[in-house]
């Protein structure tokens, strides 16, 4: 089947699986998992931060972030449609105690600055206290813009806030903006991303950052059950994607171009592919029923959600071969 539904669907390849099989593990909770503690290293170096801490998940790598920065009665700021905020089951605030404060996406997947900084809140015993601004890179599969990371983490360096990025695929911005990645967590205190999306591991994500913010955040990572032991086979599939899978993306967002542009052509179609794009494609129906399309493609050995606009992820394991199938399947659909 190929799956357009997530970049969450990779499975490990037989070299991942190899590494995994040989991996030398310890406990985690001692400390002494060697493979954990040199991915840990690796993904510290890569993202120009002090130190990292092996996750369970995106999520759990998120609500750390906030985690690390808040304290109950406090309150983050983020999107109204970041994944912090809209899927993550509310764990940031029914864990934490924190407060979030919701700002618009604008359409590049930014936040206004000055509607961030409308509501800050004062130094008063009337408020809660603003301590963190959450952004998101890429944010519906698009790179936020270069030039505006260092004016946000200005701002809030200028009201003494925190900055956390959820940077699921950031690797996917830093690809696409051609750029190394510490080029763009360089303006946050902390940083998560995820191994088990597009860089094809099973399962997994890091947090990065200060090293006093990691520590703040392992004791939390205890507290929420996420403790580990000999967690080095799951790490060593870690490593293997960020030495050998990053460079891949690339292909996944010429693929996602090629779709764009093949869908473009038929009729009955809207797609949305800006060139801040990554490796997701956004398309609407005009006149048919998405739910009848899935069922088709499904039939056509392709797996869709549905939605209007479905979103359309391209991955490790969708080649440039099945991306032609998906155009002919839809040139079929919208012919019957």
């Amino acid at each position: 089947m190929i799956d357009l539904r997530s970049d969450t669907v990779t499975r490990p390849s037989l070299s991942m699986r190899e590494a995994m099989a040989a991996a030398e593990v310890g406990d985690d909770m001692y400390g002494e998992d060697p493979t954990v503690n040199h991915l840990q290293d690796l993904a510290a170096e890569m993202m120009g931060k002090e130190a990292a801490l092996f996750v369970a998940s995106g999520t759990q790598g998120n609500l750390l972030g906030v985690f690390s920065h808040c304290e109950r009665g406090d309150e983050f700021i983020l999107g109204a449609r970041a994944h912090t905020f809209w899927n993550e089951g509310g764990g940031a605030t029914v864990l934490t105690g924190a407060q979030p404060q919701t700002v618009p996406l604008e359409d590049d997947g930014t936040l206004d600055l000055d509607a961030v900084e409308s509501v800050i809140k004062p130094r008063d015993i009337h408020h809660t206290r603003t301590k963190l601004l959450a952004l998101e890179n890429t944010i519906g599969g698009q790179a936020l813009p270069l030039k505006y990371l260092p004016r946000a983490a200005e701002l809030a360096r200028r009201y003494g806030l925190g900055t956390h990025l959820d940077g699921a695929r950031v690797f996917n911005a830093a690809i696409k903006q051609e750029i190394n990645v510490s080029e763009i967590t360089q303006h946050f205190d902390t940083v998560s991303f995820c191994l088990s999306k597009g860089l094809g591991a099973p399962v997994g994500s890091i947090l990065c950052g200060k090293r006093e913010l990691i520590k703040r955040a392992h004791r939390w990572r205890k507290t929420i059950g996420g403790a580990m032991r000999q967690v080095g086979l799951l790490a060593a599939a870690g490593i293997y994607a960020l030495e050998n899978n990053v460079s891949k993306l690339a292909e996944d967002h010429r693929n996602a171009s090629v779709l764009a542009s093949g869908l473009t052509a038929l009729q009955g179609l809207e797609i949305n592919y800006s060139k801040s794009q990554t490796n997701m494609v956004f398309m609407s129906l005009r006149n048919h029923d998405s739910h009848k399309l899935v069922d088709f493609a499904r039939e056509n050995g392709i797996l869709l959600h549905a939605g209007n606009p479905m979103r359309l992820v391209l991955h490790l394991d969708v080649s440039a071969r099945d991306v032609n199938h998906v155009v002919t399947m839809m040139e079929s659909f919208l012919a019957c």
